[in-house]
């Protein structure tokens, strides 16, 4: 049988066996409310604010800006949807600035606010997938009040600006948020270094489990909330905290400390794009910047081919035609078309996404897997193909 694997972290992480251990006492032991002043809450309060600290000392933060969530989706709803209310309650006008290769999860928001009276502008990439300054800095108006970009692409993996970003945000007195599901816990997220005022975390992209997220909050910016109930969280996110899991994500946070300079998953990556590159010539093409990109990130397309073919043939391969949400898809990503990439070459795009536990025998496996599919599978005609700039 074909040895399986696992190249499509950015979809999502196991959990680290770190992270296991760690959860486990909170399954049976520790079941209190940690709300609750009693002999069974406090040990779940203190929990959870242990986590908290963990995941700020990985954001160099206060704890106290630290909001738990349910994940990273509800951290960037909770950014965009606080905001516009906090400021029609105040009756103030809003604009937001983000760009056309953002998740869904930020985008969806932008969205639902726009029909609501927001005014949203949605500013390009160029074909690296890189947002350009200059186009936010001409984009802004008076009733600009929050620019949100993201860290990192989850499909093609470049990065953006940030620390760029927000000082253009901070000279004209908006707030700049930046979702960084796919950089926390790969690559320095220290939330001064970047210059953001809100942050975005998702538990399950750093080996911790799945329906957790943070989200980091400036101290003295305030945001609706946008669950309303007993105040928990500081009356910032109302609900019961989900120990477990928070739990999870604190010691998820705690490892990545030290896997940070760690540059084992980009040198594999870098051996994964040299075996494809031998095996397959110009007909494979790096999609995304060839150096600002994450480290365990590699999005290529096989000219001549449908990337969502190639991994239907390939049942013990687990990756992605783009980001997981259109995995399946017989469309181009639309990454990839905010980025001009050909469309042919758009249909062809495979995205490798590697993680901790990958290894030199996984890769030389996908390098022979791929190989073996693409020579039964018929041929459709070479697109030309223009360089990325």
């Amino acid at each position: 049988m074909t040895e399986r694997v696992y190249l499509d972290y950015n979809a999502t992480t196991p959990l680290a066996p770190e992270v296991v251990a760690a959860m486990l006492p909170y399954l049976d032991e520790a079941y209190g409310n940690p709300s609750s002043l009693h002999w069974a809450g406090l040990p779940a309060r203190d929990a959870v604010e242990i986590a908290r600290s963990q995941v700020a000392a990985l954001l160099c933060c206060d704890a106290t800006e630290i909001v738990f969530t349910s994940s990273g989706t509800e951290a960037n709803n909770q950014v965009i949807k606080g905001l516009f209310f906090s400021r029609r309650a105040a009756g103030k006008p809003v604009h937001v600035i983000t760009s056309q290769i953002e998740h869904p999860a930020v985008l969806e928001p932008c969205r639902f606010i726009e029909g609501l009276g927001a005014e949203v502008t949605r500013l390009p990439v160029d074909g690296s997938g890189r947002v350009d300054p200059a186009d936010i800095a001409a984009s802004i108006h008076p009733h600009t009040a929050l620019i949100s970009i993201m860290h990192a692409n989850n499909e093609v993996g470049t990065l953006q600006p940030i620390l760029e970003i927000s000082q253009i945000a901070h000279e004209h007195g908006i707030l700049c948020h930046t979702d960084a599901a796919q950089t926390v816990g790969k690559i320095a997220t220290e939330v001064e270094a970047l210059g953001v005022d809100l942050l975005s975390v998702a538990g399950h992209k750093l080996y911790g489990p799945k329906g957790v997220g943070a989200l980091f909050i400036r101290e003295g910016v305030e945001l609706e909330p946008l669950l309303h109930g007993a105040g928990h969280e500081a009356g910032r996110r109302a609900g019961t905290e989900n120990v477990l899991a928070i739990v999870g994500l604190g010691a998820a946070c705690e490892l990545a400390q030290d896997w940070i300079d760690d540059d084992q998953v980009r040198v594999l990556r870098d051996e994964l794009w040299k075996r494809l590159q031998d095996q397959f010539g110009d007909r494979v093409v790096l999609n995304g910047h060839p150096e600002l990109r994450l480290p365990n990130t590699l999005n290529v397309s096989f000219l001549g081919h449908h990337g969502y073919e190639i991994l239907a043939r390939l049942p013990n391969l687990a990756a992605s035609t783009g980001s997981a949400c259109h995995a399946g898809s017989t469309h181009i990503s639309p990454v990839l078309e905010a980025m001009n990439t050909p469309h042919n070459v758009g249909l062809g795009a495979v995205r490798f996404s590697l993680g901790r536990t990958s290894t030199p025998n996984e890769i030389e496996a996908v390098v022979e897997m791929v190989a073996g599919c693409l020579r039964d599978t018929h041929c459709l005609p070479i697109p030309t193909v223009k360089e990325n700039v």
